[in-house]
């Protein structure tokens, strides 16, 4: 049994960017686990409605 591992996670998101304004979104997280439970996040990234991948550094939550 492996004690780190690491797990791919998507979500839907609600992001918000200044020149397109609100908008839904997938987001994949990519987290280090320590027996199952999550201990840091490595990388977070969206893809636009274009295909293209972009980090998330670029827009932020919506409230």
């Amino acid at each position: 049994m492996k004690l780190i591992t690491i797990k791919r996670e998507t979500k839907e998101e609600k992001r918000f960017t200044p020149k397109m304004g609100e908008l839904i979104t997938k987001v994949t997280y990519i987290k280090r686990l320590f027996l199952n439970v999550p201990i840091q996040t490595l990388h977070k990234y969206r893809e636009t409605y274009y295909g293209e991948v972009k980090d998330c550094a670029e827009c932020s939550l919506q409230a």
